[in-house]
């Protein structure tokens, strides 16, 4: 099946060269035609000032749909509400509404005292602003803090009850682990797009502790061939074809749309997709 829709995420950049780098990422992806960007919401809800900004300057300069993150940590039910309404006045009419990590990152998620307990706490009274179409997290790899098997996809369920129309997924590396999330949340009556989330390979080390941090399963031949290729400097041509395949495989399942974490890097991202229109792709694995 082709490549229908897409769309990117982007965080916003802290000073000048971040700036320019972000602003390079955009104008490289921005041509592709995405659906929609998304731009992030700093750990612990810090420095949502960037976020906004951000947003007003892709919609000014680059006439895109932006979806703004909005979290629930470190604020009380009346700021966060204040960031939304800043939302809505800068144009915004979509929002990734998620719990948050707490302020380092790592640790135990505790609500504000004063704020919303939950993610679909948040997007309930998200919707009932009625100004934004409400997108969720999803998570085909458990969520570190699931209880048990299922619980993943109970809390979509209740995201989605609250008001959620879509959800994006954390990243994963092979499609079967999608397949299985949907199977279940087909199995559960959730009938909302379930996007997956992709993200290219651009430095081995460090998304080895993304997915220790997020709990992402990484295969063992991926790891395996990921060390072989940065050893022989075929780090990039390996991260290219592994994401090729897996986005190959998801469109051959049926999926219609994809979402890629950029990390505000456009190379990788620009080179898979450009393979997916331009080429079939089968086995490429081990291409690299």
């Amino acid at each position: 099946m082709p490549l229908s829709s897409l769309s990117f995420e982007f965080f916003p950049p802290k000073g000048i060269r971040a700036s320019l780098r972000l602003w390079e990422a955009v104008s490289e992806l921005a041509p592709l035609g995405p659906d929609f960007v998304s731009v992030t919401f700093g750990a612990g809800g810090v420095q949502h000032g960037l976020t906004l900004d951000t947003v007003k300057a892709i919609k000014k300069h680059f006439n895109l749909v932006v979806a703004a993150h909005l979290t629930c940590c470190n604020a009380t039910r009346e700021e966060t509400l204040e960031v939304a309404e800043s939302y809505s006045a800068a144009g915004v009419r979509e929002i990734v509404a998620l719990r948050g990590d707490p302020p380092t990152g790592t640790g135990t998620f505790r609500p504000h005292p004063g704020g919303f307990e939950d993610s679909c706490a948040l997007i309930s009274a998200l919707a009932e602003l009625k100004k934004f179409s409400i997108r969720a997290s999803a998570y085909p790899d458990p969520h570190p803090d699931a209880t048990g098997p299922g619980a993943d996809v109970e809390w979509l369920k209740r995201k989605v009850d609250a008001g959620a129309t879509s959800a994006i997924t954390q990243f994963f590396f092979e499609a079967e682990s999608y397949f299985r999330f949907r199977d279940a949340c087909d199995a559960a009556r959730i009938n909302v797009p379930i996007i997956p989330g992709i993200l290219p390979i651009e430095d081995w080390t460090r998304m080895k502790r993304f997915a220790r941090r997020c709990d992402a399963h990484v295969p063992a031949w991926l790891a395996d061939a990921f060390e072989t290729a940065v050893r022989d400097d075929r780090h990039d041509l390996l991260a290219i074809s592994v994401c090729t395949e897996l986005c190959s495989d998801l469109l051959d399942g049926g999926v219609e749309n994809l979402h890629f974490y950029t990390l505000n890097k456009p190379n990788l991202t620009r080179e898979v997709i450009r393979a997916l229109r331009t080429a079939p792709t089968a086995s490429l694995r081990y291409v690299a």
